[in-house]
């Protein structure tokens, strides 16, 4: 019998859990920002930093209570060491690197994007090799996952991820943050063909991403209609015009879904592989959830997607892919330092 306690801070989420035999989540607990950076628009990397500091201790305490055990019972600390804001980082790497030398069990560092990739391993079982997507507000990737440690980037976006295109676009229009639910919420009133947006890439050999061109064309859209030329005036100049925003946010968000799924899909039949696993936060839309699995079961292709717990940052999925290194005897030293642009593949 063994315990994990993995720690998540790489952007706005302060996050805790417990595994008991690489399996079973004993505990997973997330503590959001949305209220601090909700002001700004967007994540304020700052004050994220202070809000990490402020509230990792309890947080830990909470994960170690509810799973019923005790530090002295844990057998290794995982922690997030990147990709991520190097300040956020480096709060959970510290904490995480203090608790191994105070309880002298091994510590192991886990890329955030492997631990999206095997979220899914949280609630099933999936062979492999599988095509993974991991779709979030920092990352647009396609991966051919053979194994864990042994991925191959089969595509990226070029400039904007998904989920920081749907937060710009939901500041623009006034919707609020965070930007993705915001855009789905107000879609759900909307025609996603009241205005045709591009779809960057689509046609072209290959599986990158491009979604800055998408927000520019809402942005030309809206400035076009209502003849606004500062950005910050457009939320003013479409107060009250509720069914317009719905249909640019359903337009915009069905743009975006239909070059996920096109690009994902057709990575895995390029390569041969009949499954797909897709992540991160933007993996908790609705639209894009069910399209993927609809166009997965045209081609023949069986589409895993975790829960939305899972899905959105959480030290779960980091704990799982910490007990495959702990196991392998893959450890890190107290030299442990974040790495913000960190990769795999």
């Amino acid at each position: 019998m063994s315990y994990i306690l993995a720690i998540e801070t790489s952007c706005d989420e302060t996050a805790a859990a417990v595994l008991k035999d690489g399996r079973q989540v004993l505990s997973s607990i997330v503590g959001f920002q949305w209220d601090i950076h909700r002001r700004h628009g967007g994540v304020v990397p700052e004050l994220a930093c202070r809000r990490h500091i402020e509230i990792i201790y309890p947080i830990t305490e909470e994960a170690i209570k509810k799973a019923g055990i005790t530090l002295k019972d844990l057998d290794a600390i995982a922690v997030t060491s990147g990709p991520g804001l190097i300040g956020a980082l480096l709060v959970g790497v510290s904490f995480a690197k203090a608790l191994s030398y105070s309880l002298n069990i091994p510590l192991v560092s886990v890329n955030h994007l492997e631990g999206h990739l095997w979220a899914i391993s949280l609630e099933n079982r999936i062979s492999r090799p599988f095509i993974g997507l991991v779709v979030s507000g920092g990352h647009t990737n396609i991966y051919l996952v053979e194994d864990i440690g042994k991925y191959k980037l089969l595509g990226s976006t070029l400039d904007d991820a998904a989920g920081e295109a749907f937060d710009k676009v939901a500041r623009i229009l006034g919707l609020g943050f965070p930007g993705g639910p915001a855009i789905e919420r107000y879609g759900l009133n909307g025609n996603p063909e009241a205005v045709s947006f591009p779809r960057p890439l689509l046609k072209r050999t290959g599986f990158d991403f491009s979604f800055s061109g998408m927000k520019t064309a809402m942005l030309s859209y809206v400035r076009g209609m209502f003849d606004v030329r500062h950005v910050d005036d457009i939320p003013q100049a479409l107060e009250g015009k509720d069914q317009f925003k719905a249909d640019v946010a359903a337009s915009f968000q069905q743009a975006v879904v239909d070059v996920i799924v096109s690009k994902t899909i057709s990575a895995a039949k390029k390569t041969g592989i009949n499954r797909i696993v897709i992540s991160g936060g933007v993996a908790c839309n609705k639209l894009l959830r069910e399209r993927m699995k609809i166009d997965g079961e045209k081609h023949g292709i069986k589409v895993y997607i975790p829960s939305p717990q899972y899905c959105t940052d959480n030290a779960a999925m980091i704990a799982w892919v910490g007990y495959r290194y702990f196991k392998k005897g893959i450890f890190a030293d107290l030299k442990l330092n974040p790495d913000a642009r960190s990769s795999i593949g």
